[in-house]
Formats: C-alpha cells, sequence, structure tokens
C-alpha cells in the first residue's frame, strides 16, 4: 500500500452516527439515569417490607437488620386477628373492587361505543362533561355525594360506596374507550348487522373481542380507584368494624400518642399484593391499550 493511499484513509472523516444510534458515552449515561430512577422507586418499598418484619419498638431505626432481627410475628397478628379484624376489611375491600370494576366498565364500554358509533344530541357535551368531572377535587364531591346516598338509603352500605367510585371511574374510563373504539374499522359493524344481529349483539359479540386491551386498562383503572381509596370510604361507610375497607381499617395502626409501624408496614404489603396480582394480569395490555385509545378521543 503506497503512501498517498495510507494517508488518504487516515485522513477520511468518520460516518456520522444516525438518529437511531447513540455514542458510548451517552448509552453509559442513559442506563446509568435508568439505573437510579429504578433504584429510587424501587427503596421505598424495599424499606417498608424490611420494616414489616421489625417488632414496632426497632421499626424507626435507620438501619435494617433483616438477618438477625426479622420476624413475621407482624404478618401473623394481623392475619389471626390480633390486630384489627383484617381478613374482614379484605375481604370488603375485595368485593367492593370487584363490583366497583364489572358495574364502571360495563357502563364505560357501552357508554364509549355509543359515543364511537352514533350520532346524538348533546355527544359532544356528554364527552365534554366527563373531561369536566375529573378537574374537581374529591373532598368536594364528599357533601353532595352524601346526601345523595343518604336520600336514597344507600349510607353507610357498601353498595352505596360502589356508586360513588362509578362516579369517579366511568367518566375516565368511558373517554379512553371511546378513543379505543374509534380504532375499531365500522366495517365490523356493518357486517354483524348483515348477518342480522342487533346493535348490542354487535357490541357484545364482534367489538368487545376486539377491545380487550382497552378494556383491561380500564379495569385495572377501575379496580385501583377502589382498592386504595379512602376518603369516600371513611366518609360512606358506617363505622362499624367489620364494614370497613383495608384502607380504612389501616388506620387502627396509627393511633393518637403511638404509630405501630411494623404492623403497618405489614398490614401495607398484604394490601399490595393484590394490586400487583392484578397488574400481573393485565400488564400484556396495558402498553397496546394505553397506545391504542390515544389515537382518537
Amino acid at each position: 500500500m503506497t503512501v498517498e493511499a495510507v494517508s488518504l484513509k487516515v485522513a477520511q472523516p468518520r460516518r456520522p452516527l444516525k438518529r437511531s444510534e447513540r455514542s458510548t458515552a451517552a448509552s453509559v449515561a442513559l442506563h446509568a439515569a435508568l439505573i437510579g430512577a429504578s433504584l429510587i422507586a424501587v427503596f421505598p418499598v424495599f424499606w417498608v417490607l424490611v420494616t414489616s418484619f421489625k417488632p414496632d419498638a426497632r421499626a424507626v431505626e435507620t438501619t435494617p437488620k433483616l438477618v438477625n432481627e426479622s420476624s413475621v410475628d407482624n404478618y401473623v397478628r394481623i392475619l389471626s386477628g390480633d390486630k384489627g379484624n383484617f381478613l374482614a376489611w379484605f375481604g370488603n375491600s375485595i368485593l367492593i373492587a370487584l363490583m366497583t370494576t364489572v358495574i364502571a366498565v360495563f357502563l364505560s364500554a357501552t357508554t364509549g361505543y355509543a359515543a364511537s358509533r352514533f350520532r346524538f344530541p348533546g355527544k359532544r357535551s356528554l364527552m365534554l362533561s366527563f373531561l369536566v368531572v375529573q378537574m374537581f377535587p374529591f373532598a368536594v364531591l364528599i357533601v353532595p355525594l352524601y346526601n345523595i346516598l343518604l336520600s336514597l338509603g344507600l349510607q353507610g352500605t357498601g353498595f352505596g360506596l360502589v356508586l360513588v367510585y362509578c362516579t369517579t371511574a366511568v367518566p375516565f374510563c368511558t373517554y379512553m374507550l371511546k378513543g379505543y373504539f374509534d380504532t375499531i374499522p365500522t366495517d365490523i359493524d356493518e357486517a354483524g348487522r348483515v348477518d342480522g344481529l342487533s346493535p348490542f349483539g354487535v357490541f357484545w359479540r364482534l367489538v368487545m373481542p376486539l377491545a380487550r386491551p382497552g378494556l383491561a386498562v380500564t379495569a385495572f383503572y377501575a379496580f385501583l380507584t377502589a382498592w386504595g381509596e379512602v376518603a369516600f370510604a371513611s366518609a360512606f361507610l358506617s363505622a362499624a368494624d367489620e364494614s370497613k375497607t383495608l384502607a380504612v381499617g389501616l388506620q387502627v395502626f396509627v393511633q393518637q400518642n403511638r404509630t405501630e409501624w411494623g404492623h403497618l408496614a405489614a398490614a401495607s404489603i398484604l394490601v399490595a399484593i393484590p394490586a400487583i396480582v392484578v397488574f400481573y394480569l393485565v400488564q400484556r395490555f396495558l402498553v397496546t391499550g394505553l397506545s391504542s385509545g390515544a389515537v382518537k378521543g
């Protein structure tokens, strides 16, 4: 190889990076930022888990000593009923959350489908009202909702609380499902009508199976709305211990002069398990449902 060829090869400019490519330094910085953000997000959960295995007297220590001092006594006392009626609270929360999920998803799906497929007076105002409702803080709605439940004779009942949770979940779920139904071709509806299906038959037998990702997202949102809510449950349920939900029942560990941090942390871990299970069941639909529902609105 001649000297001229070597000099030309050395002087050849470097190929510019494509938009999809990153330099080594950028990749290292990006991964470091992601790892740091993950640690920040996971650390509080880890600390609650560590605290749940400590006795109340040592729960506030800043040095986690899992090996020598870990114990499941907090979990045993909670599940055995020694510290509050946890199993009754758990059953109430499961029942209320499932009822809220079923009713909210059905109402949201039917309303969202009607808003997506049919033209009727007040359609635009209806969808706008769903957005306006989300702007009000929960505390503002407690008094009017309390008066409505009192007039219906549902104050202090679990079904009344389910209806209250539906007023919170249905507007958001309807708006999201309406956007998801917009992405499903109307040719499917027309083919169903040609085959003799009624409008509800088209919705139930053809459109609903195609809308599973959107339904999974709304079901997850409705479940979480009812599962971890405190303000409405404290205001609309009776003061009897056996009628409380988990979020309200945990207040038994926060007393006026002392807080039972070990028992509170253990109960918090137990409360989080059903939400984790529901998330695991619907996780494969979440990305698809959220992205598809955002295409049109």
